[in-house]
């Protein structure tokens, strides 16, 4: 569940920016007209995230736009980069590497900043990388469109502003069932969560609800009777018995304390 606080936009990756923009349109209402501070921290070469974001943003009559961005971990101790937080009302993290925005801003005081958002009820939304980075612990690598083998996995904290989960992203596009598979077996606690692209989820308290044009995949590992996670050798094929699977689309809600998922009215 998320920390007490402002609402989670969650996004699977390349969410629409020039139609409708659906996702988008949601993170400029939950703004309400204030400061939106665009992170372009996970990318190693963010020239065209800001101004993509800032057109797109722009056109749905959100104007207050300023861009986050660290070559190096030591500009996050400065003065300037907490500035830019005052009077925000959001933040979003665009797309790259999620492991930069964990190296480059985790504990210090722009993570801090971060957080103070959230908590005084601010958004924070997060694409691609940006999503990923959302939980406790973060999927990193792992191979995409085969079977998950054992050992083909990396992972390393994220900022935990949603506990009990771990997000996957680009999910149906790039067939990363495997993986998050691979990584519920390692920790049947948490729940998996993979997002297809041009999708969503608002995570509000311990509930959220789907937006956007693709599906969102639960992976609930909790009552799985068989694994050979620990006791195969590297590169055996996982297996898993007794896994639930949930696929959730537009409208559709998740009781993530109840791992119960809510279906959507009927139009």
């Amino acid at each position: 569940m998320v920390e007490e606080g402002g609402p989670l936009i969650i996004i699977g990756g390349r969410e629409d920016k020039d139609g409708e923009k659906l996702i988008l349109r949601e993170v400029a209402e939950r703004v309400k007209g204030g400061k939106l501070v665009v992170a372009t921290v996970a990318s190693h070469q963010p020239e065209g995230y800001f101004d993509a974001y800032r057109k797109a943003f722009g056109e749905l009559g959100l104007d207050r736009l300023v861009e986050l961005y660290v070559h190096e971990r030591g500009e996050t101790l400065g003065a300037d980069a907490a500035a830019l937080f005052e009077d925000a009302s959001g933040i979003f993290f665009t797309g790259g590497d999620q492991l930069r925005i964990s190296s480059q801003i985790g504990d210090t005081p722009v993570e801090k900043m971060v957080r103070r958002v959230h908590l005084e009820g601010g958004v924070v939304a997060g694409t691609s990388a940006g999503a990923s980075v959302m939980s406790e612990t973060m999927l990193v690598k792992g191979s995409s469109q085969e079977s998950h083998r054992i050992g083909d996995l990396h992972m390393a904290p994220g900022l935990g502003l949603i506990r009990d989960v771990i997000i996957d992203q680009h999910f149906a596009e790039r067939g990363r069932i495997g993986r998050l598979m691979g990584a519920v077996a390692q920790n049947p606690r948490v729940l998996g969560i993979g997002i297809d692209e041009d999708t969503a989820i608002i995570v509000e308290g311990h509930r959220f609800r789907v937006l956007g044009s693709g599906a969102v995949y639960i992976v609930d590992g909790s009552r799985v009777t068989h694994s050979n996670i620990a006791e195969a050798s590297p590169e055996r094929t996982l297996s898993m018995h007794d896994v639930r699977l949930h696929v959730l689309s537009q409208d559709d809600a998740f009781d993530l304390n109840r791992r119960c998922p809510v279906a959507a009215r009927p139009d």
